[in-house]
């Protein structure tokens, strides 16, 4: 499973943009990696996992702004198709899951 969060945060002033930064640092400290800016995915084990990450966002939400939260198969992630200009470019790796006996 992935989850994409998407934001859109004021950055008027010094206060909202500390906020905003804030915000991205923290969900990069939880594991999102950037896919395209205010654009964060993650990928997690199990759709219980995914509760657990997307618990985390909704506790360090901002006051003000709009976020969305989505999550997708890893076969409707693989389906995607990503472009830099009008170049196709290679999707980022599935992670490998660990099993342990």
């Amino acid at each position: 499973m992935w989850i994409l969060v998407f934001y859109d945060l004021p950055t008027e002033t010094k206060k909202e943009r500390k906020i905003a930064g804030r915000f991205r640092k923290d969900i990069m400290h939880d594991g999102f990696s950037m896919f395209q800016f205010s654009i964060y995915v993650r990928h997690c084990s199990s759709r219980e996992n995914t509760g657990v990450h997307i618990k985390r966002v909704k506790q360090i939400l901002p006051e003000k702004g709009h976020v969305g939260i989505l999550t997708i198969t890893d076969k409707q992630f693989g389906q995607m198709e990503v472009f830099y200009g009008q170049k196709e470019t290679e999707k980022p790796p599935i992670p490998q899951q660990l099993e342990l006996f």
